[in-house]
């Protein structure tokens, strides 16, 4: 069941195709249902909350991720990332990131200096410190995904264009790479709602492949949310759908009631 736990990582990673200065604020809130097949496998949420970091205030994401039922017996996943980064350039100054999944487990924090483009993993399990150099504009797993709910070319993009930033994940710096599939009407528990279809790549070897043919449904609105993602497998596939939410900046479009 890892599939799982890279739909959590996914669902992380993929609230954020947009750049718009307004697409979000503190206090928006929403959850993802997990389901394989017709098993409710776990749930998934990401809270915009506010910090304070260098002597002013920043937007504090938390993003978590559980299974529950029978799943949880036979792979357990318990979560947590959470992201500092400023308010105005949505350059990161912290992450956490302390994550079971089934039994693989890490407890870090990385600090980013942005004057001196490298970033400090703290990396509690292990007791180590190691400072890495990253590019100029990196993100974090968390701070990325609002960076890129801002972009100012996501409601430019033609079918089969992409957006690519720099991550920094796992002690390394990869292109994310957000690849548009077009947009789609899709019904969900709210009513029809109209979404932007998108593909997300990042290098060979990382936890997102191209093979596994991951699909996301965003909100085609100022909010940009995460509506649907879809995991294809071998057999059958993971997905989670919008559960609830609340706080959103802008009103979330519905077509037609159910």
């Amino acid at each position: 069941m890892k599939k799982i736990a890279v739909l959590f990582v996914l669902f992380i990673t993929t609230n954020s195709f947009v750049e718009q200065e307004n697409a979000y604020t503190t206090g928006e809130w929403f959850k993802l249902r997990i389901h394989y097949g017709l098993v409710n496998a776990g749930y998934a949420t990401l809270e915009v909350k506010e910090a304070v970091k260098n002597n002013k205030k920043v937007h504090h994401v938390v993003g978590k991720g559980w299974t529950v039922g029978m799943t949880k017996f036979f792979f357990k996943v318990d979560d947590n990332y959470e992201s500092y980064f400023d308010k105005q350039t949505g350059k990161p100054y912290q992450f956490v990131r302390k994550i079971d999944e089934g039994g693989y487990t890490k407890n870090q924090e990385g600090f980013f200096n942005q004057e001196k483009n490298n970033v400090l993993v703290k990396d509690y399990k292990h007791k180590t410190e190691k400072t890495f150099s990253v590019p100029e504009d990196v993100q974090d797993i968390v701070s990325s995904f609002y960076y890129l709910r801002n972009h100012h070319k996501i409601d430019k993009l033609k079918v089969g264009e992409s957006i690519a930033i720099d991550m920094f994940f796992d002690d390394e710096t990869t292109k994310f790479k957000l690849k548009f599939i077009g947009r789609e009407d899709i019904k969900t528990k709210f009513g029809k709602v109209s979404c932007m279809i998108f593909k997300p790549y990042v290098q060979a070897g990382r936890v997102f492949k191209e093979e596994e043919s991951l699909t996301v449904w965003i909100s085609d609105d100022d909010n940009k949310i995460p509506v649907r993602l879809k995991a294809s497998l071998a057999i059958g596939s993971l997905k989670a759908d919008l559960e609830a939410f609340k706080g959103l900046k802008h009103s979330f479009k519905v077509k037609a009631e159910k």
